[in-house]
């Protein structure tokens, strides 16, 4: 989980880099278009468990993964690098609240208080204007929610699909969705809020492009496969853990990037969110 999470703020990195000559849509798909060719090479070398009594949860983790990845993607080249990070780091607040709401698990008082403490530190990092967001950070926060919704996932379907599988399931997702998305660009032009989900393809020239697109593939689907083992092989309270290393990681990467150091109330939301995560990890691990 360590190396994932140094992996996925590299990638991150990578993501910026590229965001000056391709749209978020266009480095989801090529991100996602390369890593199925590694993945399908790896199970052709060893196959992997495959379960089609679960093939729909597999499919919903795969778009779910999607939803999140292009969300992330979008903020990463709007908002510096580690406060996107920040944001999307969000998704053990919504795994309480869906807990709460939909399998009707008791919420402890120690859960309760992670989430005021991480709503605490979202306001701190977006400093909203009223009762309102900045549109960037919200869909950095809505990135948290799908990405939340995405590794529940994983512990429902571990034990009955290869975590090469499962990780195929997500970049097949992200291949084949951007290709439906780039189709739709040409027949319908979305509003200014949706320029980034529906946008028209544009084929790079650049070799210098092509290196870093194949660089965050590669990296990116170790990432992934990184993640998963992860998650399927210990307990998702000591990973929930491990995965908060990328905040510094990816605040480290964005200042090297140009992007300006976070400011005293940014790094306190930072904390804020921090604490509060690891907070609702305990509360997991005494329920």
């Amino acid at each position: 989980m360590l190396l994932s999470s140094l992996f996925s703020a590299v990638n991150g990195a990578l993501a910026k880099i590229l965001s000056e000559d391709l749209s978020a849509l266009e480095i989801v798909f090529f991100r996602n278009l390369i890593g199925v060719i590694f993945i399908l090479l790896m199970l052709k070398h060893t196959p992997g468990t495959f379960s089609r009594n679960h093939l729909g949860s597999l499919i919903l983790r795969g778009v779910l993964g999607f939803s999140a990845m292009i969300m992330f993607f979008y903020t990463i080249t709007t908002i510096p690098l580690g406060v996107a990070i920040t944001l999307n780091k969000t998704s053990p607040f919504f795994v309480a609240v869906l807990a709460f709401w939909l399998l009707r698990e008791r919420a402890s008082k120690t859960s309760i208080m992670a989430l005021f403490i991480g709503f605490f530190g979202v306001i701190l990092i977006t400093k909203p204007q009223g009762m309102f967001i900045d549109y960037d950070h919200f869909l950095g926060i809505l990135g948290g929610f799908f990405a939340a919704a995405a590794y529940t996932t994983i512990r429902k379907i571990k034990d009955h699909f290869d975590s090469r599988v499962i990780v195929l399931s997500f970049m097949l997702s992200g291949t084949l969705l951007p290709l439906l998305l780039f189709t739709l660009a040409h027949f319908y032009t979305p509003p200014p809020y949706l320029e980034f989900l529906i946008s028209k393809f544009s084929m790079p020239t650049s070799h210098t492009v092509w290196l870093f697109i194949v660089l965050m593939a590669l990296i990116s689907t170790v990432s992934q496969w990184l993640l998963t083992k992860a998650y399927s092989r210990t307990n998702a309270t000591i990973i929930g853990v491990i995965g908060y290393t990328n905040i510094p990681f990816a605040i480290g990467f964005g200042v090297m990037l140009g992007d300006a150091f976070p400011d005293i109330a940014a790094l306190c939301g930072i904390g804020l969110i921090i604490a509060g995560g690891l907070l609702v990890n305990r509360a997991t691990k005494t329920l």
